[in-house]
């Protein structure tokens, strides 16, 4: 699901965000899957709580993003650390917003949903285009990165209510299922050409963050619950691990994605 969703200015600056193939999406779902299990390790397993965890992973973000837009290209490890930093904070808030203000997933989910929509309405009106993975000026950057932030806040209440028994209560496992017969669906869309591809780009993205927190869920939940109850800090180094591996064994992640003449 990926492609330009206008093409690039001549003498424009290369883009500062990989090309959307395979790969790609395959290392953002082990990117969100270390965000449910990373924050759940600080939040739960550190014994924390929402609020305090995330204004740590608030501070991590802030941070990673000053080095991503300060970068002048694209330089992998920044750009993938600071993904994983927007899918903890992305799940400390959402579990902060359901859990310790009482707002519910079906709330939350809409109100999010809605502020993810803003946000690409806003990037729409501001440049006259909505990106994907052609992200070459700074406004396009910011608007990129912020819709990432919510989208991932988004995909994190999505997939707790898709799971727990409060929402549709169809488990961990039945929820990635769902959330993988969606993007599939999406993926059909994109090659078929029935949508414009930044949109399909961004639905996606969104889908691929429930899908994150419903297997972070199946590895590290107790027995009892559906889940095969990994320890929650060794599951994120593990995931941490085979992002590292992924990214450096494919040249393509390791380049920014070619911006048209």
């Amino acid at each position: 699901m990926g492609g330009h969703s206008a093409s690039g200015v001549a003498g424009e600056a290369p883009s500062k965000a990989p090309p959307a193939i395979a790969m790609f999406w395959l290392v953002k779902i082990l990117a969100t899957t270390a965000g449910e299990t990373g924050g759940d390790s600080v939040s739960m397993s550190l014994k924390l709580g929402y609020v305090a965890a995330t204004l740590i992973f608030l501070g991590f973000f802030l941070v990673t993003l000053v080095g991503q837009i300060a970068a002048r290209r694209y330089y992998p490890w920044t750009y993938w650390l600071l993904v994983v930093a927007t899918t903890l904070v992305g799940t400390t808030t959402s579990d902060m917003i359901d859990r310790t203000f009482h707002l519910g997933y079906v709330k939350s989910s809409a109100m999010l949903l809605a502020l993810v929509v803003l946000v690409l309405i806003a990037w729409r009106l501001t440049t006259g285009r909505i990106e994907s993975d052609n992200i070459a000026s700074r406004r396009d950057e910011i608007f990129y990165w912020l819709t990432i932030l919510v989208s991932n806040t988004l995909g994190t209440a999505l997939g707790d209510f898709t799971a727990d028994d409060t929402g549709l209560n169809l488990g961990f496992e039945w929820g990635a299922a769902l959330f993988l017969g969606l993007i599939a669906l999406v993926a059909v869309i994109h090659f078929l050409k029935w949508a414009p591809q930044a949109v399909l780009f961004w639905a996606a993205y969104v889908l691929t963050r429930p899908l994150g927190a419903t297997l972070g869920d199946t590895l590290t939940k107790p027995h009892a619950e559906g889940g095969f109850d990994f320890g929650r800090i060794l599951a994120t180094a593990v995931i941490g691990v085979a992002m590292v591996a992924l990214v450096a064994l494919t040249p393509k992640l390791r380049r920014p994605t070619t911006v048209d003449s």
